[in-house]
């Protein structure tokens, strides 16, 4: 008996007041068919009504991938978790998801994506929830947030602080979904899935298990299927007898605005000479510096923004594979991509489950991470999770507290001020207009990353800039390193309003970080 059926069936299937889980990272890996179907029967016929949606890291994008957005009508959605959400730039519409947690139509909570892993696997197993230290002392604490993205949010609370062996811990309680949506390459008639053509295995796996643990539906989105017994049992990730209901699309992309780039899912492997360089300005100065903290043979882990740019600059001094990079999606090696196509990696030399990825990034296995910041302030907190004016500027956290939770040493990158004008030139960096706001405020909006709680670690954390290198020292932000051209009064000390201070023994950064040709990384 075929398990494959239309994305209209597989929707129809889904009871009111279901508990759903959906395997996806932005486009990577999304299930939009039946995510689209989903709220095509909502509209049609008013059902399902009243469902929660977990998405341990985001379901769709703003660029054609509507992912989540199918599903956020009133009525049809009351409750979301996301590591992450749909982002983008200013001049796109709002996405219909943001809308209703701004104005307060869903219950809506922003959870790292590990910690949605780690829920998963103990749901399936039938343990009583996740115990953790991640998150302690950020927006993820009950003692702030408590992960609530809005009022509703805030009036069921999914986390508290227990006490458990003399210590103090998070404790986010199960909740058990009863419905996957899934997606992978190839299924057979059984259900077997095999990820081929994708970026990522994300976790499927997991998901699907602790739906059938719990006697649940278990819907797969694939672009093909093929015979029982003609997929190679190795290459099998999601198996059969998980699997419910099958639905195609053959039209599925691989990632957002990538229909299909084999490098990405690891069938060629690029020459290094094919990707481009960071391309030249003063981001790219950023991320030079944030590669010196590099040394060969390291793992280090990347995120978005400034930071994505450091492999690109290994590239361009000729080291490509002198350090071993590993990203929250799943990809270990090769060079992550940027744009469109971040989350994966080309020349990869291993894909991990995410669920694996992350239980390695809380554990602290890496050697750094490089991440970005949208501001900081007196305490060394960083805030990349919330702006409050522009909210889907930012995804929220993703795995950013996760990985800066056990991370021995972190780099964070970011522009000083919004809007300065800056020359930039082999001499120096000169500030020619005074931007429109600082990035070094006096507290942030949102606390993703805590400057005490990383003292108290004995964490290594640096804040780089167009400006300056700063160091969190025990009273604050400490400016160690000035770029060249920089005045330091002028244009960290009284830009900042005084909330950097400068070292005694301050040092001018190289020439070689503004030079044309490489600054000779390595030597």
């Amino acid at each position: 008996m075929t398990k494959v059926t239309s994305a209209e069936h597989a929707a129809a299937q889904i009871p009111d007041n279901a508990t759903l889980t959906v395997s996806s990272s932005s486009a990577l890996g999304c299930p939009d068919l039946v995510l689209k179907a989903l709220g095509e029967r909502f509209d049609a016929k008013g059902h399902p009504t009243n469902l929660t949606s977990i998405h341990p890291i985001a379901a769709g994008d703003m660029y054609g991938v509507k992912g989540v957005d199918h599903i956020a009508k009133d009525g049809l959605l009351a409750r979301i978790l996301g590591g992450s959400y749909p982002s983008g730039p200013s001049s796109k519409p709002m996405p219909e998801i943001w809308r209703m947690v701004v104005e307060n139509r869903v219950a809506a909570y922003n959870v790292p994506s590990g910690i949605l892993f780690d829920m998963t696997r103990e749901a399936a197993a039938n343990r009583p929830g996740v115990l953790t230290k991640v998150g302690m002392d950020t927006f993820v604490d009950p003692v702030r947030e408590g992960c609530a993205m809005n009022d509703r949010g805030a009036e069921a609370a999914i986390v508290k602080r227990v006490e458990f062996d003399g210590d103090t811990w998070l404790h986010f309680p199960n909740i058990v979904p009863n419905v996957a949506i899934l997606r992978a390459t190839t299924a057979d008639e059984h259900g077997n899935l095999t990820y081929e053509h994708e970026g990522a295995y994300l976790g499927g796996l997991e998901q699907a298990i602790c739906v059938r643990n719990h006697g649940g539906l278990v819907i797969a989105q694939v672009s093909q299927v093929t015979k029982r017994g003609s997929l190679r049992p190795h290459d099998v990730r999601v198996p059969g007898h998980l699997v419910d209901l099958v639905v195609i699309d053959p039209d599925q992309k691989q990632t957002c605005e990538t229909p299909y780039d084999p490098a990405i899912s690891g069938h060629v492997m690029r020459p290094w000479d094919s990707f481009a360089h960071a391309e030249p300005g003063v981001e790219k100065v950023i991320a030079r510096r944030a590669a010196m903290e590099l040394k060969p043979g390291m793992t280090a882990n990347l995120g978005f923004g400034i930071s994505a740019m450091v492999p690109r600059i290994l590239l361009e001094e000729g080291h490509p594979d002198a350090v071993t990079w590993a990203v929250e999606q799943g990809a270990v090696g090769g060079v992550p991509l940027t744009g469109f196509a971040f989350g994966c990696a080309s020349n990869a030399d291993a894909f991990v489950p995410s669920p694996q990825q992350f239980i390695y990034f809380q554990g602290g296995g890496f050697d750094v991470s490089f991440l970005s910041f949208l501001e900081v302030d007196v305490e060394g907190n960083v805030n990349v999770s919330k702006l409050g004016k522009k909210p889907y500027l930012t995804a929220g956290c993703g795995g950013f507290v996760d990985i800066t939770s056990g991370a021995k040493k972190i780099v964070f990158s970011g522009w000083f001020e919004a809007g300065a004008q800056i020359a930039l030139s082999a001499q120096g960096i000169e500030v020619k207009t005074p931007g429109k706001f600082t990035k070094m405020v006096e507290a942030v909006e949102h606390v993703t990353f805590s400057g005490a709680r990383a003292r108290k670690l004995g964490q290594e954390v640096l804040y780089i800039t167009e400006r300056c290198v700063m160091r969190l020292g025990d009273t604050g932000l400490i400016a160690t390193e000035i770029m060249p051209g920089i005045d330091p009064v002028r244009d960290i000390v009284e830009a900042s309003g005084g909330r950097v201070t400068l070292a005694e023994d301050a040092i001018t950064l190289p020439l070689s970080l503004l030079a044309d040709a490489p600054m000779g990384w390595g030597q």
